[in-house]
């Protein structure tokens, strides 16, 4: 199962204004990920599992001016572009550190950013995505490791990077993600083991068996749709 994994990378961002046919246009530029270095929520990304999605996200979705983020962490593993405040224009690979650019959108949420900017605060952006974690081993002991099935969703603008407790593990408890075919789709774990529990109780006739697998894959299916 893949969880819903969101990462404070830097709170220091750059502010550059450009004009562009007379149109002042408002982007930040910084460290959007990091490889190799424990983050505040003691979790590592390794290069050789960071790197490969990364490459894809430009691919798909930077390169054809499709990787837009959110101010804030929504309570979604996709994008929503109603709510999309900046566009990720590039991502640059500097040793272990992919140096990003992002442009503030003429939107709602867009104005809101460029308000908050102009007000003179100090705005910071978070990896969103979904993958699993293992327990790091040698030079990554005591730390939680990102493993390849770590899916890119996008880098979402953050209104509190000083804070960082705020996103505790970075993962929903009662809702982990699959994804099945290139599309993302919610799995409530909970209902499916309080079904699934039932397969395992004693004394249960070869009907109420049948009854209780016939319950669990309607609960799969439920919340796989």
């Amino acid at each position: 199962m893949a969880k819903l994994i969101m990462d404070i990378i830097f709170d220091n961002s750059t502010v550059i204004s450009e004009s562009r046919d007379g149109t002042k246009e408002l982007f930040i530029e910084g460290i959007f990920l990091q490889a190799e270095k424990k983050n505040r929520n003691g979790r590592i990304y390794p290069i050789d599992v960071l790197k490969p999605v990364v490459e894809k996200y430009i691919d798909n979705y930077v390169t054809p001016n499709r990787a837009m983020g959110e101010l804030n962490h929504p309570t979604s593993p996709s994008v929503d572009p109603k709510n999309a405040s900046h566009l990720i224009t590039s991502l640059k690979l500097e040793g272990h550190d992919y140096i990003g650019k992002a442009k503030i959108l003429n939107t709602p949420v867009g104005n809101i950013v460029r308000g908050l900017i102009e007000g003179g605060v100090n705005l910071g952006v978070s990896s969103r995505g979904l993958g699993s974690l293992k327990e790091g081993t040698g030079p990554y002991r005591g730390s939680k490791v990102v493993n390849r099935d770590y899916h890119m969703v996008t880098v979402d603008i953050v209104s509190d990077p000083s804070a960082p407790d705020a996103f505790v593990n970075g993962v929903y408890e009662s809702v982990d993600y699959v994804i099945e075919a290139g599309v993302i789709k919610p799995v409530n774990v909970a209902e499916i083991k309080k079904v699934r529990n039932l397969l395992y109780k004693k004394k249960l006739s070869e009907a109420e068996k049948i009854a209780n697998a016939q319950s669990l894959m309607a609960t799969i299916l439920k919340f796989s749709e």
